[in-house]
């Protein structure tokens, strides 16, 4: 696709939209942060930044670039890991980070409005004020929920209540054109059309600029227990797995962890995990309104995996407990990367009943290609995190090993019954890896729906997929 050359008619036609130079960057003014996200390897610096305090403010730039043929990249907090908010054509980029507040609370629906920049911490202790919560849980709290929609993020707590996609009432999207629109509604039901809400979910910048949300909230639990769980084996702690699913207290989180990674986290935050002395381990979350009910949720799981060969069974029954265990998780993913000089990841998808088989195949596949890889997840709903790590390597060989490692892990987890991506998106990164595993009549209808959106190709483009 030809696109305009950015020239200093555009950066001055832009300010005079904004009305505030501190708001437009440009040249020597945008910072080296904008040009990749927080995994890096994919490189780009955009011609100019706009740092948007509105949702007027998005549609006006929307507007001059289509009219005018740029392209144009959202970003939010940088957080991704497959490079779908680098500006790959340069062009414009649009930092909604500063729309970072909550506009409402509604009781009586149970939902909360807010704009695109709110982090997911700042969601979660807000709505803990309120005796509620927002169920999507990703590690990094840090993101922002615009990219969190944009990913259909899950996290740890989607094995007892879903993802993103399932708290998302309704949207505020800025198309290519710059046109203004709203999706879905406060509605509970909707069968009024097709559903273009959901299109947007998980469409990674492609189709609209996400400006405000209204996400669905509920309850918050009263009471919440973990259950550190070690094994001997990998194996043994991802073959309990199927039969906790399968029993009558599910939990809202099965997490499953190795040895060497609980040590790289102890590391990075200098304290000291309940224990390490098993090489595996599987981290169990239970909730509800009282000590006795929780206790009646958990007790049988704990003699279940008891029975399966887990050596013992940690209660986290105190809040110093919880916190150490599930800080240690949250920053598994900075530990791996503190651990070695470089990495890239693997955020494949695979059947619960097939999980086993899956995180089996890594430390094959590590040995015949000659990559050091870590591995970690959300063993509940299949969704594993795998990291192929640089160490001494050259750039060059790396490249080569961690390629072919890529190759190979796909293909087993398409095999599978899987796909390529759980939760961090397929971005610029993954691209080749969609097209490889994915039946090319869905590419085509994917393609179609992104040439209605947006017929110049100007919203992210080189994203997802090659139209």
């Amino acid at each position: 696709m030809a696109y305009k050359t950015f020239t200093k008619e555009d950066y001055t036609a832009i300010l005079d939209l904004i009305n505030d130079n501190d708001r437009v960057l440009y040249q020597d003014a945008i910072q080296e942060e904008y040009g990749h996200d927080e995994l890096g390897g994919t490189e780009s610096l955009p011609d100019v930044v706009v740092l948007a305090a509105s949702t007027a403010d998005v549609s006006k730039v929307m507007t001059y670039a289509y009219e005018n043929n740029i392209p144009v990249t959202a970003r939010g907090a940088g957080t991704g890991l497959v490079g779908a908010c680098v500006p790959i054509e340069h062009g414009i980029l649009i930092d909604i980070s500063k729309m970072d507040q909550i506009l409402e609370l509604d009781e009586d629906n149970l939902t909360l409005t807010v704009q695109p920049g709110v982090l997911l911490m700042t969601i979660g202790d807000y709505t803990a004020e309120h005796d509620l919560f927002f169920p999507p849980d990703p590690g990094e709290k840090s993101a922002t929920i615009a990219g969190n929609i944009a990913t259909n993020a899950g996290g740890m707590r989607a094995v007892k209540y879903g993802v993103t996609r399932d708290f998302v009432r309704e949207l505020e999207v800025v198309l290519p054109t710059g046109k203004v629109v709203t999706f879905g509604g406060k509605v509970v039901k909707n069968s009024s059309g097709l559903d273009l809400k959901d299109l947007i979910i998980g469409s990674e910048g492609i189709l609209g600029i996400i400006t405000k949300a209204v996400l669905k909230l509920l309850p918050a639990p009263k009471k919440v227990i973990s259950l550190l769980v070690p094994f001997p084996t990998l194996r043994q702690a991802i073959d309990t797995v199927p039969e906790i699913v399968r029993s009558e207290n599910v939990p809202i989180a099965i997490e499953f962890m190795e040895q060497d990674v609980i040590l790289d986290a102890e590391e990075y935050l200098g304290k000291k995990f309940p224990d390490h002395s098993a090489d595996a381990y599987l981290l169990l979350r239970f909730d509800g309104n009282t000590d006795e009910e929780v206790e009646k949720a958990y007790q049988p799981v704990a003699d279940l995996c008891l029975k399966q060969g887990a050596v013992d069974v940690f209660i986290s029954d105190t809040q110093e407990r919880e916190d150490s265990i599930w800080k240690a998780r949250s920053a598994f993913l900075e530990a791996i990367k503190g651990s070695t000089t470089d990495m890239d990841e693997l955020d494949t998808v695979v059947p619960r009943s097939k999980v086993n088989e899956m995180v089996a195949y890594f430390p094959e596949v590590s040995k015949e290609q000659g990559i050091r890889i870590k591995s970690f997840g959300h063993a509940g709903d299949g969704n594993l995190h795998a990291y192929m790590l640089k160490d001494d390597l050259s750039e060059a060989e790396f490249q080569k090993r961690m390629t072919k490692t890529m190759e190979l892990v796909y293909e087993k987890a398409h095999n599978l019954g899987g796909l390529v991506s759980g939760e961090h998106g397929i971005g610029y990164a993954k691209k080749r890896y969609l097209k490889e595993t994915m039946d090319p009549v869905n590419l085509e209808l994917m393609r179609g729906i992104k040439k209605t959106f947006d017929p110049k190709n100007i919203l992210n483009p080189n994203k997802v997929f090659d139209v």
